[in-house]
């Protein structure tokens, strides 16, 4: 595989730079904005630096491997694609082409059901390694359709979503007007013809669209009756009967995305599931909720064990997936970082965000001499 790692960007911290100088303004700010005042958002990312690790410099350390076995599958580093929902308003083709280098870095990529490609692309891209998140409908019968698709198509682990109970209230999307296409307003306007890269490669990419649920959308829905059609057609909130049902149909692993607490972990393993990511929707959601990392340090010594326990939100480079597993992460996942590095460097931009975090977790693992992913927990500071 060639090498896409460009020396010029060598942090998160720069390619953030360089993607909000080429995306147009509702674009970045969807990507990198919270809700409310954001102030999850920075608690997120200000906790899990707060995690310190011990080196050992006398011992002797033979190399390290970011080899790390999950459900079954071995991956080339401990970190994936988290789902990032309509990627391709933020960059043209960003779905397809962070599925492709997942699939050329052997990470899991993981779509969801409000992303801009579809099941059936995302498979033939990842040659059916993908996971899918669903958005749980409010009828049965797309439930069933979306997970028959998705097992039809070689998804072997479904995320199941638990922390979208309701539409979060983010102020610089509504003030953006943001939608599908983004709404017309002057300022949403200007920001195009100001950004011509992201301009012309949307229009020779196409309108961006929900193309996993293309098929069941009405056609000729303007904005407003779209927005009305999706609302309807999703239910947010999870219980344990609709956990009970999804579990009894699907074959596959089955993961829970948006566990905080004890008590829903509980949940989560007397249905049967088989993992479970602390995730607290990159601090999209609930402004005064906890960062990600102290309810992943709460629940590890309890849950370490009887159940796959994975985190996203608040990872940005290799040292903060590092500080994640040496907390008792089994996995981790990303989705603002690669899609930093899209909107920075394009179709490639995925490729160097995994070889740059790649990079980071060997430095790290080197300096503090831990051989395997799994002895990251032996380095922590207590």
């Amino acid at each position: 595989m060639k090498e896409h790692f460009d020396s010029e960007y060598p942090s998160v911290e720069h390619l953030i730079a360089k993607a909000k100088r080429r995306m147009p303004g509702f674009a970045f700010d969807y990507l990198a904005g919270g809700c409310f005042s954001e102030v999850n958002l920075k608690r997120n990312n200000a906790d899990i630096r707060e995690v310190q690790l011990k080196p050992w410099y006398l011992k002797d350390f033979p190399g390290a491997s970011q080899k790390t076995e999950l459900f079954g599958k071995t991956y080339d580093a401990p970190f994936g694609m988290a789902p990032v929902g309509l990627q391709g308003l933020m960059w043209p083709k960003s779905c397809e082409y962070l599925a492709q280098a997942s699939a050329d870095h052997n990470v899991p990529f993981c779509l969801s059901t409000v992303g801009t490609a579809s099941i059936e692309t995302i498979s033939e891209i990842t040659n059916g390694e993908f996971w899918f998140q669903l958005y749980h409908p409010a009828e049965d019968e797309l439930r069933d359709k979306l997970l028959e698709r998705a097992w039809d198509a070689g998804c072997r682990t479904l995320v199941i979503l638990a922390d979208t109970p309701t539409f979060a209230y983010r102020p610089k999307e509504i003030r953006n007007g943001l939608s599908i296409p983004p709404r017309m307003t002057l300022r949403n306007i200007f920001q195009m013809c100001t950004h011509p890269t992201w301009s012309f490669s949307q229009l020779f990419a196409g309108a961006p669209e929900f193309k996993t649920m293309k098929e069941y959308i009405p056609k000729g829905l303007n904005m407003k009756h779209l927005a009305q059609f999706m609302n309807k057609t999703f239910s947010g909130r999870l219980n344990e009967a609709k956990i009970s049902a999804i579990r009894d149909k699907w074959k596959g692993n089955l993961v829970i995305k948006g566990i905080v607490n004890p008590e829903d972990a509980e949940v989560a393993i007397r249905l049967g599931l088989n993992g479970m990511i602390v995730s607290n929707h990159g601090g999209r959601q609930l402004d005064r909720g906890q960062s990600t990392i102290k309810p992943l340090q709460e629940l590890v010594p309890e849950f370490k064990g009887k159940i796959k326990i994975l985190m996203d939100s608040g990872i940005e480079s290799g040292a903060d997936i590092a500080s994640t597993l040496a907390s008792g992460a089994d996995f981790t996942f990303l989705g603002r970082t690669p899609m930093y590095g899209i909107g920075a460097l394009g179709k490639y931009g995925g490729h160097h965000t995994f070889e740059m975090l790649k990079k980071q977790i060997q430095q790290v693992m080197e300096q503090v001499a831990c051989e395997k992913i799994e002895d990251f927990p032996n380095h922590l500071t207590k």
